[in-house]
Formats: structure tokens, C-alpha cells, sequence
């Protein structure tokens, strides 16, 4: 059952800065800044919401379906879609832009100071829902304002239901049009900053907005998620990690283990215990597409949080 997952597509490339801002920003010349920062090391990951749900759904051994845009020099990453066996059908190439990127870097202080191009996510309203096939489940993640809405619209006008995912997407949207993506919306997925935002940008509190879908699903870091569906609130744990080594990418796992409950028709505490799972596998890994476990280890790791395991 192919689930239709619309969002970024992005490289990210992460520096760091072997000292600390502070001790080279003079706070007195902020308004003349003019600074550069020897960064030896340096990486490169494949990233993306789109990229990441997708990654971890296929884990799972789900069939996602990617919409995304990307630009000139997507060249490695379509590689890589094709290497993992992630259907590219519904991943547009827009001459004469780049790839969504986003340039990081960090100082031992784990201060970061991020530049973002959006390059060929300005055109994801170029894709449309009704050219795919088969489509179950969909999941509209951050992308380009105008991909979001229509992507939600055309979810909601083939009747197929979708999860609401606005990520660092939401500050672009008024509380008139977050309302507007609730009502078409199946089911809304926030982190607890984004769920203050929203309660802020709609008037709305989490139970009236949880009225509005069949489930809101809140995650709460270290202090687990919460779901609110049928009038009742769901509290899932946290799942203890291996180690935590990087956070990027958590939010988009914990979405591909909602993903795959809500298409195999799990109940809504597997779903967001196996949610959960993901999220514990991939903070032990740098970069939003390092982990590998198999299907079965990802079982184990849920009955050792759980004591049964989903499958």
C-alpha cells in the first residue's frame, strides 16, 4: 500500500567551527559584522523531510513514494534513491536551480548558525497529487509554501487521507491557513514547540485542534508523545537510546513509524510506541540517513522497550 510522501528533498552540509562563536563576534560591532570561521571538518548528508520519512518508512518496509523538487546537482542523491529502491517517478528536476540545501556550522558549544537556500522547493506546486497511483496515505511535510498548500488541497479533493506535518514550514502560515490545513488534514504530527505555535497562530487549544483530525500526535523529546484521538490522550514513553549522537532527522523516523502503523492499521499506542522506536534508532547516528537496521532488529528493539513485539 504506497504512501505519497510530499516534501523537501535537501542536502546538508555541516561544518564545525573548532572554537567558539562568542570569542570572535565582538557584541559592539554586530551592526558592521564581518567574520570568517576556519571549519577543518566537514560532511555531507543526504537530507530532506521527504528524503528522511521516506528512508525510514522503506526500513520499516513500507513503499513510500516520494514528491519532491530538485535541482541541477541532484545528480548523487537521485543515485542514491535508486540504490535503496525509493521510486523517483514523482521527483521533479527543475533546470537551472539547485537542490534544497542547507550550510551548518557548529562551535563546541553546540551553537549553530545555519544558512538555507530553498533553490527547487520554490516549484513543488509544480507536482500534483492526481499523477500518482495507488496512493493510500499521504503526509504533506515542509517544502515550499505554495507545494504545501496545494499538496493538502489535492489530498483532501481525491479523498485520501493525509498527515498535516508543518515542521519548521509553520512560521510561513497564518492562523487562518493553519485552520485551513486542519480541516483537510486526517491527522496533524507537531513537536511540542510547533504545538505551542500552533496553539498560538489558531486561538485554538490542543483539544479543540485535536477535534478538528482524527488524531493530533505531539512529541515531547525526551518526555515521549502524545496523541489525542477519540476524545482521549495516549501517552507514549520515550525509548531509550544506544547513545545520542545527533537529533537531526528524529522527527522525520518518529513520522515514517507513524506512517507505517497508520497504513497497516495498527492501534494508535503501537503506532506510537513504534514511532518511538525509530526516533531511539536514529538519534544514536549522525545525519538523517546513517542508520541501517534491518526489519527484525527493529522489531527486537520494540519488544525490548515493550515487552511484544509489532510483528
Amino acid at each position: 500500500m504506497s504512501v505519497l510522501v510530499c516534501g523537501s528533498i535537501a542536502y546538508d552540509t555541516i561544518m564545525v567551527f573548532h572554537d567558539r562563536f562568542k570569542d570572535h563576534i565582538l557584541p559592539d560591532k554586530i551592526h558592521i559584522l564581518n567574520v570568517a570561521f576556519l571549519v577543518p571538518d566537514m560532511r555531507r548528508e543526504y537530507g530532506g523531510c521527504a528524503g528522511n520519512i521516506a528512508y525510514n518508512l522503506k526500513l520499516l518496509g513500507g513503499e513510500p513514494m516520494i514528491m519532491a523538487t530538485v535541482g541541477d546537482d541532484a545528480a548523487p542523491y537521485l543515485d542514491r534513491l535508486d540504490g535503496l529502491g525509493l521510486s523517483r517517478a514523482h521527483v521533479r528536476q527543475v533546470s537551472g536551480s539547485f537542490t534544497a540545501q542547507a550550510f551548518i556550522t557548529t562551535d563546541l558549544d553546540d551553537n549553530q548558525i545555519t544558512a538555507f537556500h530553498p533553490g527547487a522547493m520554490n516549484f513543488s506546486h509544480e507536482n500534483r497529487v492526481e499523477e500518482t497511483k495507488g496512493i493510500k496515505l499521504g503526509i504533506v511535510a515542509p517544502d515550499g509554501r505554495d507545494g504545501m498548500i496545494e499538496h493538502a488541497r489535492q489530498f483532501a479533493e481525491a479523498g485520501i487521507p493525509f498527515i498535516f506535518d508543518p515542521g519548521q514550514g509553520l512560521p510561513m502560515f497564518s492562523g487562518d491557513d493553519l485552520m485551513r490545513f486542519l480541516e483537510a488534514a486526517t491527522y496533524c504530527a507537531l513537536n511540542d514547540y510547533e504545538a505551542q505555535m500552533m496553539t498560538e497562530k489558531t486561538g485554538k487549544s490542543l483539544e479543540q485542534i485535536a477535534e478538528l483530525v482524527d488524531a493530533l500526535i505531539v512529541t515531547r523529546g525526551a518526555s515521549g508523545s502524545e496523541i489525542y484521538t477519540a476524545g482521549q490522550r495516549i501517552d507514549v514513553p520515550c525509548v531509550k537510546a544506544d547513545e545520542l549522537v545527533d537529533p537531526t532527522g528524529c522527527g522525520d523516523a518518529f513520522r515514517g513509524g507513524l506512517l507505517y502503523g497508520i497504513v497497516n492499521g495498527f492501534d494508535w499506542q503501537t503506532t506510537g510506541r513504534l514511532a518511538a522506536v525509530m526516533g531511539s534508532i536514529k538519534i544514536a547516528h549522525r545525519g538523517g540517513q546513517n542508520h541501517a537496521p534491518s526489519r527484525d532488529e527493529i522489531a527486537e528493539r520494540y519488544a525490548t522497550a515493550f515487552g511484544e513485539r509489532p510483528w
